[in-house]
């Protein structure tokens, strides 16, 4: 079981900016896939991006062409770099990791987007 850290969340004007950041106590080289999930206030938790361990990147309709998914060469941070941000982006932020052996969630990080 590997222990994720959220953080770079935030207050931001619409059309700007910000990198989260999910440090992991350990590698996910092993994972199957690393996510960014989101929750906004009164609605079900949604996925926004993954990253398969083959390479593969899938985002939500919502983000794509503004979100982009990577993982740092030592598989230890998974980033979510969020540009042109909009008021619908507005939520807690949550990263996942899992493979067959556990499914980590980390403790959110809350990204607010407002003039």
């Amino acid at each position: 079981q590997v222990q994720l850290v959220e953080s770079g969340g935030g207050l931001v004007q619409p059309g700007g900016s910000l990198r989260l950041s999910c440090a992991s106590s350990g590698s996910i080289a092993d994972a199957y896939t690393v996510a960014w999930h989101r929750q906004a206030p009164g609605k079900q938790r949604e996925l926004v991006a993954m990253l398969t361990n083959s390479g593969i990147t899938n985002y939500s309709d919502s983000v794509k062409g503004r979100f982009t998914i990577s993982t740092d060469s030592a598989k230890i941070t998974v980033y979510l770099q969020m540009n042109s941000l909009k008021p619908e982006d507005t939520a807690l932020y949550y990263c996942n990791a899992r493979n067959r052996w556990y499914n980590s969630w980390g403790q959110g990080t809350q990204v607010t987007v407002s003039s």
